[in-house]
């Protein structure tokens, strides 16, 4: 498989409260996933479906600040069953002339 299109965003979730006995796969809070487009391995696929919504808001050239948030790039949500909360993080990643990742600074307002 050959990957054709390159990544303009990065993502990092942390579960921030729950215990493993209450997440079908085990997640607990301290648990972090980073991922650009693909479902990272652990991750449930009933909440990946969910934040996948989330994800491609950031992806359009959207903001979190239009659901009412203060921070334009960031959101707490629960588990697709209500089980486990987690934080949504989205990262611009940065490139330089040869397509490869920069390190990340802040997008201008």
């Amino acid at each position: 498989m050959q990957k054709w299109v390159t990544e303009d965003w990065g993502f990092e979730l942390t579960v921030t409260e729950g215990k493993a006995g209450h997440c079908r796969l085990g997640l607990e809070k301290g648990d972090k996933f980073i991922f650009s487009y693909e479902c990272p391995a652990g991750m449930c696929p009933k909440t990946m479906a969910q934040l996948y919504t989330w994800c491609e808001v950031i992806r359009c050239g959207g903001d979190f600040t239009y659901r009412g948030l203060k921070e334009k790039y960031e959101m707490d949500i629960p588990c697709a069953d209500g089980c486990i909360k987690f934080h949504l993080k989205a990262m611009p990643i940065n490139r330089d002339e040869n397509g490869k990742p920069k390190p990340n600074k802040p997008r201008p307002e």
